[in-house]
């Protein structure tokens, strides 16, 4: 049986042990709150006492951390515990600068990695169904395959080390302009008198089609089992949309790209970040544009 360290239990984290643990592999699983790690140790991981713990003998290892400096942090300290031809599988969405040095630090010590960042939301990691979008060599890319496939059900290899952070953002920024444009294109049909339902049903057969419109829906009651219709719980938080959004910002700087729709996309989504919004979906921008 392969072993695998998770490092990370989060919304994410935590469904995505529990589907490794499902697939035969063995989980030696870390988390600093004692409460998710007892909900993976619950469902068969083996909860470890420390991140040094969880990656002794594992055969792979994978971190799901907030951003750049806390997958730093950790490679630097468990590095010298982790095996020989060990694979690393950084998951988290980080700068791809961040992606490189961490690349590089495991490289000095003859460790495999690759970023692995995913797509797909909550639902997604604990369907099963994510998206991993993975940047490294092609060799590893195979390596990663049946631990990547036992939490997703599209891979991706988008580069070299960094290039999965790098294709991440550049998702994520489309679909913070998609959301914005639908809930301002809904909001303005709303205070003309029609019905939002309706008026997705048509846009859905028109020209303005889009992800949002299809699953997404930021209208409340005009589509079920999705946020805006649960007063826009669970999902994907403003707090991270606005996160990705920064480091597609930082990334624009730095290849001296014009994105000015990201760069509106950013400065509404932190608006409504600082008005109080940050933990609902991100979909609530739709309230940013109402009357009310």
């Amino acid at each position: 049986m392969q072993v695998v360290a998770f490092i990370g239990l989060g919304n994410m984290g935590g469904p995505m042990a529990l589907n490794l643990q499902k697939a035969g592999f063995q989980v030696q699983a870390f988390d600093l709150n004692k409460d998710a790690l007892a909900a993976v140790a619950a469902d068969g991981a083996i909860a470890a006492g420390s991140a040094k713990a969880a990656v002794q003998g594992a055969d792979f290892v994978i971190s799901m951390l907030p951003a750049g400096k806390h997958v730093i942090g950790l490679y630097q300290d468990v590095r010298s515990d982790i095996k020989a031809g060990a694979l690393v599988l950084d998951c988290s969405t980080i700068d791809a600068q961040s992606a490189r040095q961490v690349g590089a630090l495991l490289g000095d010590a003859g460790i495999a990695f690759v970023d692995a960042p995913v797509s797909g939301g909550v639902g997604g990691a604990k369907a099963g169904t994510l998206t991993f979008i993975v940047g490294g060599s092609a060799e590893n890319f195979q390596r990663a395959n049946d631990v990547l496939s036992a939490m997703g059900k599209n891979l991706f290899h988008a580069g070299e080390v960094g290039a999965g952070q790098i294709a991440k953002i550049c998702n994520n920024m489309l679909l913070s302009v998609l959301m914005v444009g639908t809930s301002e294109a809904l909001q303005l049909g709303v205070d003309n008198g029609l019905d939002p339902k309706v008026l997705s049903e048509i846009m859905l057969k028109s020209s303005g089609r889009n992800w949002t419109l299809e699953l997404y829906n930021p209208c409340p009651d005009v589509q079920p089992n999705v946020p805006s219709s649960n007063n826009y719980q669970g999902g994907f938080m403003v707090d991270l949309m606005a996160k990705d959004l920064g480091l597609a910002s930082e990334c624009a700087q730095q290849s001296q790209s014009s994105t000015p729709m990201g760069a509106l996309a950013r400065n509404l989504y932190v608006q409504h970040q600082r008005q109080g919004n940050g933990k609902l979906d991100f979909s609530s921008i739709f309230r940013f544009f109402s009357k009310k």
